[in-house]
């Protein structure tokens, strides 16, 4: 994908300097800038501060973390507390736990002075595998879109929520994926972009990405998309998703649910796009995923430029005012029209998801 004209993933390995370099979107989209990560601490950081953020770029920045780790110290004992680090770093999303795991399968009994090579071949190959699974996603989802617009004959209105966009994976992005390739076919497209208050992923990251893409999208305060709905203003949602149970329960960004209940009650498609990384077999129950609190700063506070162009943070609440910033929901499977995988589309169920995975 693009930025200014320019075509960029969001991570990568920087063969001459051994170091790993990602875009810092807490900068976005007021400022474009690339980061230096030069050890598994400054992986871990740009994890909890959210310079890089999504699940499957969570996953692909803590395999290149591990990798720092090894550059760093290739001790066993150093690798384990690393590991550990990586994963306690952000606790829903499950592709990180993965990529981690992951990575340690494949060390396991390399030999020391083949650790390093061996863990950034691994690194490079699951973002490889994200970015190939991503363009499958959306190639599956190009089909449901092409159907309404089919029916349709006018521009397809899509309602997405946060950032599931290439910037929250290696390239192409999860939920936009559909959108990207169908505006590639030349389908008329128009996405309206929730907002996704606190931290605005969807006004700073997703119009931002489909502008550089040229493609029509509008953004609406979080809770304008169920007036939409009513009004016929909305043909179908797509959003992303940061952990999946095996029976088809989907934990995504805060707001998530609202938006499916509201899609459910005027029969509009709720879709969710998602790689195979992203589904979570061992947790049964959605009251077991662990839903990460976040700084309340993040909802007393907003970040933008000032008249001298300058990043500015400033307090929109009373001082002495409490709040409660968790940062993801969980909307059940029956509100689920579908699930887009790299695989195909099925029901959000556990018959469904065996039936492509199983």
């Amino acid at each position: 994908m693009k930025i200014n004209g320019v075509e960029y993933k969001t991570i990568w390995f920087d063969e001459e300097k051994q170091i790993v370099k990602i875009i810092d979107q807490t900068k976005l989209p007021h400022k474009f800038i690339i980061k230096e990560l030069s050890s598994v601490k400054d992986a871990i950081n740009a994890i909890k501060t959210m310079e890089v953020r999504g699940a499957p770029l969570i996953g692909g920045t803590a395999a290149f973390g591990l990798v720092l780790a090894i550059k760093e110290n290739n001790s066993l004992d150093f690798i384990k507390k690393s590991s550990e680090e990586l994963v306690a770093s952000r606790p829903t999303a499950i592709n990180l736990q993965w990529a981690v795991h992951r990575m340690n399968n494949k060390l396991s009994f390399v030999e020391p002075g083949d650790l390093f090579k061996v863990a950034l071949n691994e690194a490079k190959e699951i973002c490889k595998e994200d970015e190939g699974f991503c363009e499958s996603i959306g190639k599956n989802g190009l089909n449901i879109i092409e159907d309404i617009y089919n029916k349709k004959k006018d521009t397809v209105n899509i309602l997405t929520h946060c950032n599931a966009g290439w910037l929250a994976t290696i390239n192409w992005g999860t939920a936009t994926s559909p959108i990207y390739h169908a505006h590639k076919k030349g389908i008329p497209l128009h996405v309206w972009v929730d907002e996704t208050r606190p931290r605005n992923q969807g006004a700073n990251l997703t119009s931002y990405e489909l502008n550089e893409e040229e493609i029509p999208n509008t953004i609406i305060a979080d809770n304008t998309g169920g007036i939409l709905m009513q009004r016929g203003k909305v043909d179908m949602c797509i959003v992303g998703t940061d952990r999946t149970l095996s029976n088809g329960d989907v934990c995504n960004k805060i707001g998530t649910y609202l938006k499916a209940l509201a899609a459910h009650n005027n029969n509009v498609p709720f879709y969710v796009a998602l790689p195979s990384s992203t589904i979570d077999w061992d947790i049964k129950d959605a009251k077991d995923i662990p839903i990460e609190e976040r700084n309340l700063e993040e909802l007393s506070h907003v970040e933008g430029i000032d008249e001298n162009n300058q990043l500015k943070k400033v307090l929109i609440y009373p001082k002495k005012s409490k709040a409660l910033n968790l940062a993801f929901d969980v909307t059940p499977a029956k509100y689920v029209t579908g699930l887009i995988t790299e695989r195909g589309v099925t029901t959000a169920s556990s018959e469904g998801l065996k039936k492509l995975f199983k």
